[in-house]
């Protein structure tokens, strides 16, 4: 971690053990170095500072393009090494901004529903995460975040102090299907895109906060 991610990275750790009093499950199944793809379900803005800060390693963040122009929150993103994207995060250039940066070792918050839930319950995986594993050679871990629908979903204007909790999974490969995904014909291809997501959102379906050992706070 660089200063400025670091010191971003302990206010929320404060915050969320203060105010969301935050618990943190198998945070040891992400590699602390080296590309990875960190697949979450998503209820609520506070769901990307969550994750990161149950996590010992600088997360790539996404942020809309137009934001990087903003002065100070400009200044912030490039500083937390923020990878621009377009307003739907799904273009060429977006992308290959993601790829570079996995293939550079980064570590990728992607969200497989492609927008927040507004009903608090899992939505159906989009295949655009899938088209991104395929693409690189990084494992994918999932996430599950637990607690922040309530806590501050689309239905609320302010946060509430509501318990949250973010477990993540074991890692997940899919080389069977990347090296299928280099010689099949294209309307597999989108099939097999499809069903990456489907795959990962399962995993993450499958995650429950109580198994393990809390490790945060």
């Amino acid at each position: 971690m660089n200063i400025p991610y670091f010191l971003g990275w302990c206010g929320f750790r404060v915050l969320f053990k203060v105010y969301f009093r935050c618990r943190v499950y198998s945070a040891e199944r992400v590699p602390l170095e080296g590309g990875v793809i960190l697949a979450s379900n998503h209820a609520s803005y506070v769901d990307p500072p969550l994750i990161g800060a149950g996590l010992r390693r600088l997360i790539n963040f996404l942020a809309r393009e137009n934001l990087f122009s903003i002065p100070v929150i400009g200044w912030v993103l490039r500083q937390w090494e923020v990878v621009p994207v377009d307003r739907d995060g799904g273009g060429a250039v977006g992308l290959r901004a993601i790829l570079e940066r996995l293939l550079a070792g980064g570590a990728i918050l992607l969200f497989p529903e492609g927008t927040r839930t507004r009903d608090g319950r899992l939505q159906p995986a989009r295949s655009g995460i899938g088209l991104t594993v395929i693409k690189s050679t990084a494992p994918v871990v999932p996430v599950r975040v637990f607690g922040t629908y309530e806590a501050y979903g689309r239905h609320l204007r302010f946060p509430r102090p509501h318990r949250v909790a973010v477990k993540f999974g074991q890692p997940m490969r899919f080389e069977q299907l990347r090296a299928e995904a280099k010689v099949c014909a294209k309307p597999r291809l989108k099939e097999i895109y499809q069903q990456v997501a489907d795959e990962i959102m399962a995993a993450v379906a499958r995650l429950e906060p109580h198994e393990d050992k809390v490790q945060f706070p």
